[in-house]
């Protein structure tokens, strides 16, 4: 009498593997998809706090009629002139030389999650809404620069 050994037999383990590669065929697209949804999320706020930031420079433009916003940086629009004026701040002219506190609108220039750095497209003020290049006069708008397509089927440089 033989004792039967216990395991798998080559048909049982060709089953297991190819239920396993089926499954593994249908969880990549998934996958994929839950990373590039979690990119499209940080690209919606890192536009948002961009977006927060010129509008919050403009209002502080207009309430103070721009007398508090130093020389060099103004701009007939009110608008910032560079994202960068956002994060460097400046002390208002009218308490220039007093220990008054520095007036900035942004802690850093968010990282794009499609493209990996700062830098953004932008649009000044008496550009069209769909232009692709930038007047340099001021900053009135930002976008992204990846011409991919959103899950939802639109380009992120139209968000």
């Amino acid at each position: 009498m033989h004792k039967r050994q216990g395991g798998f037999t080559l048909l049982e383990i060709i089953i297991v593997i190819t239920i396993l590669a089926v499954l593994t065929t249908a969880a990549i697209p998934m996958v994929r998809n839950s990373v590039k949804r979690e990119r499209e999320i940080e690209l919606r706020l890192a536009l948002r706090e961009l977006r927060r930031a010129i509008d919050a420079y403009k209002l502080y433009h207009d309430q103070t009629g721009g007398g508090a916003i130093p020389i060099e940086w103004k701009t007939p629009s009110g608008y910032p002139k560079t994202l960068e004026i956002l994060v460097e701040g400046f002390i208002p002219a009218n308490l220039v030389g007093t220990s008054g506190n520095l007036k900035r609108f942004l802690r850093r220039i968010p990282i794009n999650p499609m493209t990996g750095d700062t830098e953004w497209a932008l649009r000044s003020y008496k550009d069209k809404p769909d232009s692709t290049s930038w007047g340099g006069e001021d900053v009135f708008d930002v976008y992204c620069k990846s011409d991919q397509i959103a899950l939802n089927g639109s380009k992120y440089s139209d968000w």
